[in-house]
């Protein structure tokens, strides 16, 4: 077989280079203006998806505050006689500080009511009868008071444990810490109960305590 000659070897490498050089900067515009067009298509979420998503935040409103709290709770106990340098006890407060604060301002606030309109003069009605007491139960709260009271709570036997893992007094970091373990519990209950997630099905749970929110009926007045 004849060999080719290097001249018409080299050319036929030239062309197949031209073309692959052409080719090429076609081929990457046409695959950049796909990708833009994919990307500025319209995206089209779930169906029905915010009511989850609301609750998949609030799940996740939790996991940012057990984080920094369990991370504070690791360091003390693992001290030596639960005593904190001051930088890294410094560096725990300002972490769960700052977890409590976004969830405090990302908690809905209750929406202001339209002001009542001036009724007409009534006839006096008798007087409505005292209800009896209850035993001296406390009043019900709306699941976001209770969810704000558990986080004010938090941050003040956290600060608490902060005074007691950096001041020397090491018999009161057990009593602190078991409160901020106790107060991060609290937390999760009151977001969990007020917080408008799913009912827990697992086999064998038991049922959860609703949170009271209704008033107790008032008798009918005599006519």
């Amino acid at each position: 077989m004849r060999a080719l000659p290097v001249r018409r070897i080299a050319t036929t490498f030239l062309c197949t280079a031209l073309l692959l050089g052409t080719a090429g900067p076609v081929y990457a515009a046409t695959h950049d203006d796909t990708t833009r067009e994919a990307a500025a298509a319209p995206q089209a979420p779930v169906p029905g998806a915010d009511a989850l998503l609301a609750q998949v935040k609030t799940l996740g409103d939790i996991g940012g505050v057990l984080k920094p709290v369990t991370d504070l709770l690791d360091g003390v106990l693992k001290a030596d006689n639960g005593q904190l340098p001051a930088a890294d006890a410094t560096k725990h407060a300002d972490a769960v500080k700052d977890a409590i604060a976004k969830v405090t301002a990302a908690a809905p606030k209750g929406a202001e009511l339209p002001a009542t309109p001036q009724l007409p003069a009534t006839p006096q009605l008798p007087a409505t009868p005292q209800l009896p007491a209850l035993g001296g139960a406390p009043a019900a709260k709306a699941p976001m008071d209770l969810k704000g009271d558990a986080l004010a709570a938090l941050q003040k036997a956290v600060d608490s444990l902060i005074k007691a893992a950096t001041g020397g007094d090491v018999a009161a970091v057990l009593p602190a810490a078991t409160a901020v373990v106790t107060g991060l519990v609290n937390v999760v209950v009151a977001t969990v109960l007020g917080g408008g997630l799913p009912v827990p099905n697992l086999p064998g749970l038991p049922a959860l305590p609703k949170l009271p929110t209704d008033a107790l009926p008032l008798p009918k007045l005599p006519v």
